[in-house]
């Protein structure tokens, strides 16, 4: 474990090199599109036979247009309305059919992801945590935004993170994971800042890393210059290592950022939960993996970069890279710097009050 940054980040090259946020030469990558018929597979779901993927882009590229995120929040709400109305009226149905003494069967389907596991024989990873609560609502199960299958919707908030063209969701054994393939396209990012980085807060995600070199931020907050946070994994020193950077200074200077690593832990095809948070009374950042605490640094204070919250990719000197390759779910952000029991709470999926201000895919 070190603390403060050794280092300053250097730009993405484009695919073909290989280089900083890509996959390396010669590595696998099962985030990639599935290849043609006796070419072998990848991760992820079969494609659909006349599905195309689209070539890859260069780092500077015009983001996907933005969606209409009141309409959409508006939307959810009035498709809620509707489900709980018709639940109402299909349980006053219910009573009196059995009442009279009637038998039917009531078959339900389409509102809520594939709880079986994929019949892909991809080899998509198997969760390690637990799976979903069986007694919860099938609408608060529901992973997107109702009419629009390319947002993820956001349970306890308002922010909406819509899917760049090279991510993908993915359903395994009563939960949807967020795919990405270490491309520049694969990406996802939120309407909006997603918390304030000058109070204290803390950002969770479950992470399945696929890469052995190079740097992949899984979640992540800011535009423009830099990043305000990053987590995800890095290569420091010649380790691979689970990483929480912050930066304390304007326009993101490599020399301003702080950050807590963690190298003594299997960071590569193993499922993991990563939790960063920042005390802002106490000035420190520390890092937690799954319910272990890694370290901790002292920061000055964390400079609030403008920009909204990404999965899949951090900011660095103006340009997008650390793609992610590999999966990510149960990601929430809290305002508030939670501690080791919150934090073991958080690794059996018990959270209990524990309420984060955003959550999606949980």
């Amino acid at each position: 474990m070190t603390d403060g940054m050794d280092r300053p980040h250097s730009p993405q090259p484009g695919p073909a090199s290989g280089g900083y946020g890509y996959p390396q030469p010669g590595q696998s990558n099962p985030y990639q599109p599935e290849p043609a018929a006796g070419q072998g597979q990848g991760f992820g779901p079969p494609p659909v036979a006349d599905e195309t993927f689209p070539p890859p882009i260069p780092e500077t590229f015009a983001p996907s247009p933005t969606p209409d995120w009141q309409a959409m929040a508006d939307a959810s709400e009035s498709q809620r309305k509707k489900r709980r109305m018709l639940a109402i009226g299909g349980g006053a149905l219910a009573v009196l059919l059995v009442a009279g003494g009637a038998t039917f069967f009531v078959l339900q389907g389409g509102d809520k992801p594939d709880d079986k596991p994929s019949a892909s024989s991809s080899g998509s990873p198997t969760p390690t945590g637990p799976a979903k609560s069986p007694t919860r609502n099938p609408d608060d199960d529901y992973p997107t935004l109702p009419g629009d299958p390319n947002v993820l919707r956001d349970y306890n908030g308002k922010t909406g993170i819509a899917l760049g063209p090279g991510a993908s969701l993915g359903a395994l054994s009563m939960r949807t994971e967020v795919r990405f393939k270490g491309a520049a396209d694969s990406y996802a990012q939120g309407a909006e800042a997603a918390v304030d980085v000058t109070r204290s807060f803390s950002v969770s995600t479950r992470a399945y890393n696929t890469t052995e070199g190079g740097s992949h931020m899984a979640v992540s907050q800011g535009d423009g210059d830099s990043y305000s946070f990053e987590l995800g994994f890095e290569v420091v020193n010649g380790k691979k290592a689970w990483v929480f950077r912050v930066q304390t200074g304007d326009k993101g200077q490599a020399a301003t950022a702080q950050q807590v690593v963690v190298d003594n832990v299997d960071t590569v095809k193993k499922w993991a939960l990563l939790t960063g948070t920042y005390d802002a009374e106490k000035k420190t950042i520390a890092l937690w993996v799954d319910d272990k605490q890694a370290g901790q640094a002292q920061v000055a204070g964390i400079w609030p970069g403008p920009g909204p919250v990404q999965l899949g990719r951090a900011r660095h000197h103006g340009i997008w890279s650390a793609s992610w390759e590999g999966a990510l779910d149960h990601i929430r952000i809290f305002d508030q710097a939670i501690n080791q029991e919150q934090v073991t709470a958080l690794k059996n999926n018990k959270p209990g009050k524990l309420k984060p201000i955003h959550a999606w895919l949980v």
